[in-house]
């Protein structure tokens, strides 16, 4: 957990929470710490800031918060600030996978440090089988067609940040539920070959204690994943006594991605995560489909 931002957000988002039990505006509390707005926006966000100790016992002030509360918050303030001086002798703000930056988009470097810290993966996919599961030739496919032109040391050094990142999966504390449409299983990207093989990947993990797969066959009734695009579920363990990060959903996108994280929309993700899950084969099932897919391509 070291290097991580997710002690700072789950701080933020606590701060959030007392700042508006009150109706106070990010201006009123901004001037009550002579600062900036924008500062406070990012002490929120748990982004870094320069606020002090002084600063933010005189914001507890202006929330009226008895002195439990008092307490508790000074205890998450810091909770945070050893694991920002610990990270800093250390050296780890930095996560492995930045030695691949030029491969990915700007964006997802917020991800990958929430997928490192994550313990529970949820994903519904629509249309590519999740990053974490795909064979190298399937990426190698999926690469191709969407960057056509890049040569293939780009391509083998996404491949290695991909090999790299499923090493999580096999860790026995990270559990990954999979929820795929069938049209996932039918698309062939690289050809029927590819596909064979990734199906019969697919068929194996599907047998790991710490991973379940489940397809939703085109067959299934009505259900609340009809209205809802691909996307990927993050919860994360307990950071201290103090600190909980709440889920966030993440949505890929051609031009950028969103985040996620209000306890409405969580729930409504969970809702429908729920009911998809009502309506999926069971895994049993689903490997038994994949292996005969499998077979069909392999003909």
């Amino acid at each position: 957990m070291v290097g991580s931002t997710i002690p700072k957000r789950a701080f933020g988002r606590f701060l959030r929470g007392l700042r508006e039990r009150v109706g106070a505006s990010l201006l009123t509390a901004s001037l009550q710490i002579d600062t900036s707005k924008q500062t406070m926006v990012r002490l929120e966000d748990g982004l870094p800031t320069k606020v002090t100790t002084p600063q933010l016992k005189s914001l507890l002030d202006l929330y009226e918060v008895d002195s439990d509360v008092r307490r508790e918050a000074l205890e998450m303030w810091q909770d945070v600030r050893q694991q920002d001086k610990a990270a800093k002798l250390q050296g780890t703000y930095k996560g492995w996978w930045q030695a691949y930056a030029d491969q990915y988009a700007p964006h997802f470097d917020h991800y990958l440090r929430l997928e490192a810290t994550s313990n529970h993966w949820i994903s519904h996919q629509l249309v590519h089988v999740p990053g974490l599961l795909q064979t190298s030739e399937y990426r190698r496919a999926i690469i191709r067609a969407a960057h056509a032109d890049l040569t293939e040391i780009d391509v083998d050094r996404r491949l290695e940040l991909a090999a790299r990142r499923q090493e999580r999966t096999l860790e026995p504390d990270f559990r990954m539920d999979a929820v795929l449409s069938e049209a996932v299983l039918r698309h062939r990207p690289g050809g029927p070959a590819v596909m064979a093989a990734q199906l019969r990947h697919l068929a194996e993990a599907g047998t790991r204690d710490n991973v379940s797969i489940r397809v939703v066959p085109f067959s299934a009734d009505t259900h609340a994943g009809l209205g809802i695009l691909s996307f990927t579920l993050l919860e994360f363990p307990l950071l201290s006594c103090h600190l909980k990060e709440p889920p966030c959903v993440y949505i890929d996108g051609a031009e950028g991605a969103l985040y996620l994280e209000s306890d409405r929309v969580i729930e409504r993700f969970k809702t429908a995560i729920s009911s998809m899950q009502r309506v999926a084969l069971s895994e049993r099932d689903t490997r038994d489909l994949m292996s005969d897919i499998a077979k069909e391509y392999a003909a």
